[in-house]
């Protein structure tokens, strides 16, 4: 079985993954809160930890893994929202949420196991606070119920590796007079009646944010649970919170044992904001017409946990890359495609999610199918190499454990077969120009091509058409 290693935030190293059970391999990670479309920031975690997903499916089998991956429906922001837009809060959440589900299906995420609402785990939350008031870890105070970080302050800041006191001197927190420390954080709050409230034994109120990963954590996956992800901007206080009060809600339970978080995102080399202008959501990209793919293998092609760098360049390199390996393997996509991947991509995932290394390899995949057909070519019957269809297999398995080369992402398949046609089209024009001496429907249809972004080739031996930088499929629809 291949061995997993990954580096755990919570001891600061890489540890060997062992599965408390390997017969149910559990995993959860935070998801959005719903409440406008999935910036690209958004989107990186959920590339990332959708690797990890299949990689687990790869080694244990795909029944014997469980993925949680959350959303948060009730929160301030999407308050802020409804009150400002005069939607109910109802359909924005359900909107959003289906936004979101499109957006990461565009880049080939897989669904998780379960993608729990928020407003759905109510009762579990109240009851875990119960608990945690019960044990002496929180306490009400004008209405709210907060954590007491006293009641763990052994423990409490492990995950991101500071003291309650270097936390308390440079945190912003929100200084409540109620609060008997600085730290306390909110696990339930008063709601007034414009705003959404549940019953509870604290009045009517709604769910602080921490509260709700903890009780979805715990009810699907259990007192202890084996990897919990998310970016490493919610490492503190999100995180360090969801460990404090699961682990003083169940003391006899670990809650997750190995912590991964990926690093954040910039755009050319700048941090993403929407005053540098450079704030896009993953929408913004689709419709400026670069395919989920591409956006898939940039992602890819950096570590997760070194800062990423979206730039227009890395887009067009990629959007290369893939023209290629799929001009490589034309028939696979047109069925049910499975293989096996090769040892090398799935060990380089193995090691830490080290994508940039499995991308690497899939080059080398590449080109070893390029050599042995032109070996094929140059020697003829003589040739003794590899079987070059064995090799297209293995690559384009590998390329799929990563999600790429997928026969329904982005509608290249489409693209490739429509410039097929456009070839053999171009080709019978140019033969009857030759007879007729009118090359004016060739000029007409080759500069149609070329405004659609077409590198258009010709000479003695036939057509071939190729995709350029600017290629904009839908400029070809008035050709067909």
């Amino acid at each position: 079985m291949t061995t997993i290693k990954l580096h755990n935030t919570r001891t600061r190293k890489k540890e060997v993954f062992a599965p408390l059970d390997p017969e149910n391999v559990r995993m959860y990670v935070c998801g959005p809160t719903v409440y406008d479309r999935a910036h690209l920031g958004n989107a990186r975690p959920v590339v990332v930890f959708d690797v990890l997903y299949r990689l687990l499916r790869h080694v244990y089998g795909p029944d014997h893994v469980t993925y949680a991956r959350n959303f948060t429906d009730v929160d301030d922001k999407i308050n802020a929202r409804a009150a400002e837009s005069g939607r109910s809060i109802g359909e924005i959440t359900a909107e959003t949420t289906q936004w979101f589900l499109d957006d990461m299906a565009a880049l080939g995420a897989l669904e998780p196991d379960h993608m729990p609402r928020a407003t759905q785990y109510i009762p579990q939350m109240v009851a875990m606070i119960e608990g945690l008031i019960a044990k002496g870890h929180a306490y009400q105070a004008e209405g709210h119920v907060l954590f007491a970080v006293d009641s763990w302050r052994e423990h409490y800041g492990k995950l991101s590796g500071r003291s309650v006191d270097d936390m308390i001197a440079g945190a912003r927190v929100e200084v409540a007079p109620y609060k008997r420390n600085p730290m306390d954080f909110v696990l339930w709050k008063p709601s007034s009646d414009d705003l959404p409230g549940w019953a509870s034994p604290w009045g009517r109120g709604r769910p602080g944010w921490h509260i709700e990963c903890s009780a979805m954590a715990h009810d699907l996956l259990g007192e202890s649970f084996d990897i919990h992800g998310g970016g490493n901007d919610l490492m503190f206080p999100h995180h360090e919170n969801e460990i404090a009060q699961s682990c003083c809600a169940h003391p006899e339970g670990q809650f997750a044992r190995y912590w991964l978080h990926n690093e954040m995102l910039q755009v050319e080399g700048k941090k993403m904001s929407k005053s540098l202008g450079n704030f896009f959501t993953v929408r913004d990209l689709l419709d400026q017409g670069i395919p989920g793919e591409v956006i898939r293998f940039v992602f890819l092609s950096t570590h997760y946990r070194k800062p990423m760098d979206w730039t227009a360049e890395k887009a067009r390199e990629a959007e290369e890359t893939l023209r290629r390996w799929r001009r490589l393997v034309p028939d696979a996509f047109d069925n049910d495609w499975m293989g096996s991947p090769s040892e090398s991509v799935v060990e380089s995932v193995a090691n830490d999610l080290n994508t940039a290394q499995a991308i690497s390899e899939l080059h080398r995949l590449h080109t070893g199918v390029l050599n042995a057909y032109n070996r094929i070519i140059a020697h003829g019957a003589d040739y003794d190499g590899p079987d070059p269809n064995v090799l297209e297999s293995e690559f384009l398995s590998s390329a799929r454990f990563l999600g790429l080369l997928e026969p329904d992402m982005g509608g290249w398949i489409n693209t490739a077969a429509d410039l097929a046609d456009f070839a053999a089209k171009l080709s019978d024009l140019r033969v009857e120009a030759k007879q007729s001496k009118d090359f004016s429907e060739v000029d007409r249809f080759k500069s149609a091509l070329i405004t659609a972004g077409v590198e258009v080739r010709m000479s003695k031996e036939g057509v071939e058409l190729v995709p350029g930088p600017n290629f904009d499929p839908a400029k070809l629809e008035a050709l067909k």
